[in-house]
C-alpha cells in the first residue's frame, strides 16, 4: 500500500513557517543560540531556543496553561501539520497520534526532582508533566483524539520508527490518518548530561568534533493513503553498541531500502558528533557521493523531532525541485540507525 506524507509542520528556533525554515537552512543561517540559566558556579550551557512568541497561541489554550515547553511545542506543531493536509484540527476524523521523544519533559522533570530534595515531597501539579507521554495525552486531548495513541522513547532514530508504526497502521485500515509528531525542549540539567557523555557542544558553535548544539524543536507530519509526497520505503531501526560501528548500522539500514539508482539528495543528520563521519562513509559506500544538506547546522539537535525535521525537510526540496528521491539518513547517539526514502508519486 502506498502513503503519502500530506501535511507538516515546524516550531524551531529558526522560525514555524515551513517556507521561511528551509530556506533559512538553504542559507546556512545559525539559529540564535543563547545561554541557558543554572545553578552558581557550573560552567554555562548553551543552546538554541524557540521564542515565546512562537507558541503564544496555544499557550493561551486552558488545557495547556501548566505544561511544559515540550507539550506547547508538539501541540503547535501537530497544528500546523493538520491544517497543512487540509483537515480540521477540530475534527481531524479517523486519526493516529504517534509520538517520538529522546529526552522528554526535563525541565518539570528537574523542578520537581528539585523540590522533593529541598522538600521530601514534589508537586502534584508537576508530576504529569514529568512522564514521556504528557505532550502526546495533551495532544490528543486538545484535537479530540479517542483512539490509538502512542509515545515511542529512543534517540533520533525514534521518529522513524513511528513512521514505521504509522505505515502498518494505516496499512491495518484502522485509521485513515495517523499524525506523527516529535518534540524536545532544552535545559541546563540537559545539556550538563550530554556534556557528561562528551556529545553536546560547550561553547554552543556548530561544527565538526565540537559536539551537538541541544535545541528546541517540533516537528509533525500527517501520512494518508492518497497525496503527492509518497514515502517510498522506512527501513527498521539497525541497533550498534559502539560508535564505530554507527556506519555498518546505517549501511545495513539503507539495504533495507528499495535497490535502485542512488537518491538525488540526502537531508542529512550529522550534528557535530561521530555521527558526522559515520553517515558519510555509509552513504558513500552505498552510493557514491551524494549532494547532502544537513539542517542542524542551523537549527541545532532536538533529538527525538530532529528525524521527522529531517522528513519535512526532504518534503520541503521536493516542492522546490520534484526530480529524483530523497535519502533520510538518521544515526542516533544511544545507539541506532534508520533510513526512509521520499519521492513524488508516479
Amino acid at each position: 500500500m502506498d502513503v503519502f506524507i500530506t501535511g507538516a509542520g515546524c516550531i524551531t528556533p529558526l522560525g514555524a513557517g515551513l517556507d521561511e525554515v528551509w530556506d533559512a537552512i538553504l542559507a546556512g543561517t545559525p539559529a540564535p543560540v543563547r545561554e541557558l540559566p543554572g545553578p552558581p558556579g557550573r560552567k554555562p550551557h548553551f543552546a538554541a531556543s524557540i521564542p515565546p512568541k512562537l507558541v503564544d497561541a496555544v499557550a493561551r489554550n486552558p488545557r495547556l496553561r501548566r505544561s511544559s515547553n515540550i507539550s506547547l511545542f508538539a501541540a503547535a506543531a501537530a497544528l500546523m501539520a493538520l491544517r497543512d493536509a487540509g483537515l480540521d484540527p477540530a475534527s481531524p476524523g479517523k486519526c493516529a497520534l504517534i509520538f517520538a521523544v529522546s529526552d522528554g519533559g526535563v525541565i518539570y522533570t528537574r523542578k520537581f526532582y528539585d523540590q522533593v530534595v529541598r522538600e521530601g515531597s514534589g508537586s502534584p501539579l508537576l508530576f504529569p508533566e514529568t512522564v514521556y507521554n504528557a505532550p502526546a495525552s495533551h495532544v490528543a486531548a486538545l484535537l479530540g483524539l479517542d483512539g490509538i495513541t502512542y509515545t515511542l522513547v529512543g534517540d533520533a532514530s525514534a521518529g522513524l520508527a513511528a513512521l514505521g508504526l504509522g505505515v502498518q497502521l494505516l496499512a491495518s485500515g484502522q485509521v485513515d490518518h495517523c499524525l506523527i509528531a516529535g518534540a524536545e525542549e532544552a535545559d541546563w540539567v540537559l545539556c550538563e548530561a550530554y556534556r557528561q557523555w562528551r556529545l553536546s557542544s560547550p561553547t554552543g558553535r556548530v561544527g565538526a568534533n565540537r559536539g551537538a548544539l541541544i535545541a528546541d524543536g517540533a516537528a509533525a507530519i500527517v501520512l494518508s493513503r492518497q497525496g503527492v509526497y509518497k514515502l517510498q520505503s522506512v527501513s527498521t531501526g539497525v541497533p550498534f553498541f559502539r560508535q564505530s560501528e554507527a556506519a555498518a548500522s546505517l549501511a545495513a539500514a539503507l539495504g533495507q531500502l528499495p535497490p535502485s539508482t542512488a537518491p538525488s539528495r540526502a537531508i542529512g543528520s550529522a550534528n557535530g558528533t561521530f555521527v558526522d563521519r559515520a553517515e558519510r562513509a555509509a552513504i558513500e559506500a552505498a552510493y557514491g557521493p551524494v549532494s547532502t544538506i544537513f539542517p542542524k547546522a542551523s537549527l541545532g539537535d532536538p533529538f527525538g523531532a530532529s528525524a521527522l525535521m529531517q522528513v519535512i525537510c526532504g518534503v520541503q526540496s521536493l516542492r522546490r525541485d520534484p526530480a529524483g528521491s530523497i535519502l533520510v539518513p538518521v544515526i542516533g547517539l544511544n545507539h541506532q540507525a534508520a533510513a526512509a526514502l521520499i519521492s513524488i508519486r508516479s
